[in-house]
């Protein structure tokens, strides 16, 4: 698996819980000599004064931080959020359990907390499970400029106006054989798409997959050479 030329790098999952975990994927990720990832922030958790003043440590080492959901957990109700659940997302696409009002206002509140605790307010939102639960028409009156989905990210132009653009996406979180297998088709079919497009690669790094059983699919790709890019990046 060979990644693109550039790499769009980040760590999901980012709550009091995951912190150790991503201590140290960021400190793996510097001795690869990488520019610090994008840290998907999930706001709505039990995080005290400590912890954020590590979010802001990392914020000012260079870690761009991202919006992501508010509590990361859900309880599928609707047949399609059940579908989704048990073949992709578990418990954790808290969108679909929600109508377009409801997710709006979560997404305004993951955004608002931010600069709540003292954080830079982040312009980029990426739900959990990368699943947005409304259509693209319900995100004129949000606060965004970005707004990442599994298919790739839409990005609000100086005009006011939403575009979509398709971006490969690869993921590690592989705890069963099952996901094993189908994430290693999937990621060489993305690198190989960004390859023959010219396109970046988003690499999303979750907090356990460093013990997965993708690990060393994960370390070989950080090796690789290409040049990170910033969710920043995309918007400019």
């Amino acid at each position: 698996m060979t990644v693109a030329p550039q790499a769009l790098l980040s760590i999901h999952d980012v709550m009091p819980e995951t912190l150790r975990q991503t201590d140290s994927i960021l400190k793996d990720v510097a001795a690869h000599g990488r520019r610090p990832p994008a840290l998907l922030v999930v706001p709505g958790r039990d995080w005290d004064s400590g912890q954020i003043s590590r979010l802001r440590q990392w914020q000012r080492d260079g870690c761009e931080l991202i919006a992501h959901g508010w509590h990361h957990e859900t309880q599928p109700r609707k047949p399609w959020h059940r579908i989704h659940a048990a073949l992709i997302s578990r418990n954790v696409a808290e969108h679909l359990a929600l109508d377009p009002g409801g997710i709006a206002d979560l997404m305004c509140r993951s955004r608002e907390w931010f600069g709540e605790v003292g954080l830079v307010t982040p312009t980029a939102y990426v739900p959990p499970a990368w699943a947005l639960g409304m259509g693209a028409g319900h995100l004129s009156p949000l606060p965004y400029v970005c707004v990442e989905t599994l298919g790739g990210v839409h990005l609000r132009g100086s005009d006011g106006r939403w575009l979509f653009r398709r971006l490969p996406l690869v993921g590690f979180e592989a705890d069963t054989r099952f996901r094993t297998g189908f994430l290693n088709i999937m990621n060489r079919l993305q690198c190989r798409h960004g390859r023959r497009r010219g396109l970046p690669v988003r690499i999303g790094i979750h907090p356990r997959d460093p013990e997965l059983l993708l690990a060393d699919a994960l370390e070989q790709l950080l090796r690789q050479d290409w040049t990170a890019l910033r969710y920043a990046d995309l918007i400019s």
